[in-house]
């Protein structure tokens, strides 16, 4: 079955930096856009970036740009996301997804269990 294994997370002052990695497995990960979700204290599930299957297009929400990095390692099928310049506001459970369609983008995904990012002086 599809398992989504986040990790890296953790807690970081203001300006720092963590890398997230996510361990696929159960399905062709290659041949799947692959997200970042996050869902922030008292809000909703959010869209944070996603990443082609096999090209190195890549899109993030903006608050986000030029910050944060998502990569993909299709042959050890894992996702990652490098967080720089981190904010008090990106302190969130971060989730890992996969979108339910091969090959296209659909915006529907499949998410793994998650991982707390706490931003905090």
């Amino acid at each position: 079955q599809v398992q989504l294994v986040e990790s890296g997370g953790g807690s970081v002052h203001p300006g720092g930096s963590l890398r997230l990695s996510c361990a696929a497995s159960g399905f062709e990960f290659s041949k799947y856009w692959m997200y970042w979700v996050r869902q922030r204290p008292g809000n909703e599930l959010e869209w944070v970036s996603r990443i082609a299957p096999r090209t190195d297009v890549t899109y993030y929400e903006d608050s986000v740009k030029g910050r944060f990095t998502i990569s993909r390692d299709n042959v050890k099928n894992i996702l990652y996301l490098q967080m720089n310049s981190l904010k008090s506001e990106d302190t969130a459970v971060y989730y890992c997804a996969k979108d339910l369609k091969e090959i296209r983008y659909s915006g529907s995904y499949y998410r793994g269990q998650g991982t707390k990012v706490t931003v905090s002086s």
